[in-house]
């Protein structure tokens, strides 16, 4: 009669085995945080790796690919908002971040590290946080044009004299669809509606300007004297520059009448909904620690400090060293399907 249970025995302890292995594996995994990222890899990963050094939390990226930006990443958090992956959004715009608002999909979080950002860099909502700002600016080949004969403006792209010889990437995806979206924003009148910001568009197309897939190709064309100049930003332009390629950057609408030069943040925001809603908020309030920012404004892309306890040295000019465009970033995203419109029907020919 003691045969039957004894020979249960081992079947018992093979099972609790394997119920304590799985548990161990289980405790083991850790916390993690699921990142949709439009900031190149090579800037980003090391962030994250100094992150989960120092909290354990494991970061699991996904970035966009060079063609479609952040147009990619936001297609895809809108797709999944029934039931979202990613936790946190760093952008390396502003428009699409604000479209996912607009859809009411990002997490209200102020983040206690944000206090001391300026105004422009925060949302009145509190559904997201900008840092580490580019500047749009013109790529000038030093040995294909003269310092006397550059160009000072982004109209300069549509002056004749430079027909088919300028570049731009293309005004639908990344920080030029942003631009875009701006300029349309900043020169709408109440009697002309959007007719200055078609004009010029209308104007590029005329001149037979470049479109390229991205802006790190215009500062490649441009340092290689494919293009004379071009519209990109300071991490793709400085980047050439310190590689010693002929080039100098130029930072446009700085004199009289000039609508100044636009800078874009980097942006932060949680997901509403993510799977990891604790880890989300830490990872926020580590990217806009001072040392995060001097670590971006060290690296290759020069990305610029927007938090005042910041102290890094900082390689290309800043809204407190040039003069700045004004621009209400709202309003920017609230014309945005107008503008991608016009870019398709009009620019593009899509």
């Amino acid at each position: 009669m003691l045969t039957k249970p004894l020979r249960r025995v081992p079947l018992v302890a093979a099972l609790l085995a394997c119920c304590l292995s799985l548990a161990g594996c289980w405790s083991a995994s850790g916390p993690e945080v699921v990142v949709y990222t439009a900031l190149d890899s090579e800037f980003s990963k090391p962030i994250f790796a100094d992150f989960s050094t120092e909290t354990g939390i494991a970061v699991q990226p996904k970035f966009d690919t060079e063609s479609t930006k952040t147009v990619g990443l936001t297609q895809a958090i809108l797709a999944e908002a029934d039931r979202p992956r990613c936790d946190v959004f760093w952008n390396n715009e502003i428009l699409n971040t604000l479209r996912l608002q607009r859809a009411g999909l990002l997490e209200v979080y102020r983040s206690p590290a944000a206090e001391g950002y300026p105004e422009f860099a925060r949302s009145p909502k509190g559904t997201w946080h900008g840092f580490a700002a580019r500047a749009r600016v013109l790529i000038v080949n030093t040995e294909k044009i003269p310092e006397a004969e550059r160009p000072r403006s982004i109209h300069d792209l549509a002056d004749p004299k430079w027909r088919g010889q300028a570049a731009i990437a293309k005004p639908l995806f990344g920080t030029t669809a942003t631009h875009a979206a701006c300029l349309f924003a900043s020169w709408h009148d109440e009697q002309t509606g959007d007719r200055k910001a078609e004009e010029f568009f209308r104007g590029l197309k005329a001149n037979d300007v470049q479109i390229l897939s991205g802006n790190k190709q215009v500062a490649l064309s441009v340092a290689s004297g494919q293009a004379l100049f071009g519209l990109t930003d300071t991490d793709d332009a400085i980047i050439e520059k310190e590689k010693g390629m002929p080039v100098e950057i130029v930072y446009p609408d700085q004199g009289e009448g000039g609508i100044g030069t636009l800078f874009i943040p980097n942006t932060l925001a949680i997901i509403r909904g993510g799977p990891h809603g604790e880890s989300a908020r830490r990872l926020v309030d580590y990217l806009l620690q001072p040392k995060v920012e001097a670590k971006l404004a060290a690296g290759r892309s020069a990305q610029i400090p927007l938090n005042p306890e910041c102290e890094a040295e900082v390689r290309v000019e800043t809204p407190k060293t040039i003069k700045p465009m004004q621009i209400d970033f709202d309003a920017a995203a609230e014309k945005w399907d107008t503008v991608a419109k016009f870019i398709r029907d009009e620019f593009t020919g899509e």
